[in-house]
């Protein structure tokens, strides 16, 4: 097994994958489950199909590119509650997604040894609805479960990404603590410098860290455009150079539109990859930003476009 530390260490970047959920979403006769999303798509052939070209797709862009490459679980909303409620009592879905990846990478061969997988989990409402984040003591019992099955799984670290607000992602630091595994938390932010709820960065990686033990691998950004997620970084006052210690990625959307506005978007807004994979980078490189990678709005063309920005002869 890969460790993330030893990832760190060694590589100046690490290419993180794109869009795979909202790309699912706009093939035709692909639904989305209402309650697991595409946890369950590993069940269905044509799904199971859908998923996989997409995961290879990014695996050959960084394998092609030499750099190492970090895929997510397709578990972002795979709790136990909403197993549940999609009917899949009794079925494995975290770890069936974790040997999914799993297999993927071993069919990489040399290449394997430069793949993290991480085990993606995420608030229980509206990533892009603060209001709706679980209380820190609540939160940690309602995703214990999930973070537990992750955690038994091959996956490399686990990582809990696209959090709003302060309190469940608390919540959520103290659950995947006491899994032992390594994990990274991950927020939506505000170009102000603040999470969604409003809390500064500064105060909310502070308050994770002091809590939850042992503390955060690290932290990093999702679900931003780079521009925001710049602006907020060097804040200054609700960021701070111990901030831009902790963070160390970005996987970016392609618009530069809030929250609420990507919210009631009916249509995708599109970066131009190559501006998408300049900027990434530019930043990257700029604050020290080791995984790099996309969001919404991103697919192939962008994350190709970064891996030649990222590109260096350094690696093995």
């Amino acid at each position: 097994m890969n460790t993330i530390d030893a990832f760190l260490s060694r590589y100046p970047f690490i290419l993180g994958e794109g869009a795979v959920i909202e790309r699912l979403r706009r093939k035709k006769g692909l639904e989305l489950d209402p309650f697991v999303v595409n946890s369950a798509f590993i069940y269905d052939d044509d799904k199971r199909r859908a998923l996989e070209g997409i995961c290879r797709e990014y695996l050959d862009i960084g394998c092609q590119a030499g750099l190492p490459l970090l895929m997510s679980t397709p578990t972002w909303r795979a709790s136990r509650e909403r197993i549940a409620a999609a009917g899949l009592d009794g079925t494995d879905l975290n770890g069936d997604n974790a040997a999914f990846l799993e297999g993927l990478r071993q069919s990489y061969q040399g290449y394997a040894d430069k793949i993290l997988i991480c085990g993606l989990m995420s608030c229980k409402g509206d990533a892009y609805h603060p209001d709706e984040a679980l209380p820190e003591n609540q939160a940690a019992e309602y995703h214990a479960w999930q973070a537990e099955k992750l955690a038994a799984t091959t996956v490399d670290f686990l990582l809990a990404a696209t959090l709003p607000a302060l309190s469940e992602a608390t919540g959520l630091a103290m659950a995947l603590a006491k899994t032992g595994k390594p994990y990274i938390v991950s927020f939506v932010v505000r170009p102000t410098g603040t999470l969604l709820d409003g809390t500064p960065l500064k105060e909310a990686i502070a308050a994770i860290d002091a809590v939850a033990n042992p503390k955060p691998l690290a932290f990093m950004i999702n679900c931003t455009h780079v521009t925001f997620a710049r602006s907020a970084l060097l804040h200054e006052t609700n960021s701070s150079a111990e901030v831009r210690q902790r963070v160390i990625g970005l996987l970016a959307n392609t618009a530069a539109l809030s929250p609420e506005d990507l919210d009631n978007s009916s249509a995708l807004v599109e970066q131009e990859p190559e501006a998408f994979g300049t900027s990434v980078a530019a930043l990257g490189r700029e604050l020290g930003l080791k995984i790099l990678g996309g969001c919404c709005g991103t697919d192939g063309r962008h994350l190709s476009a970064l891996a030649a920005r990222l590109r260096t002869p350094t690696y093995s």
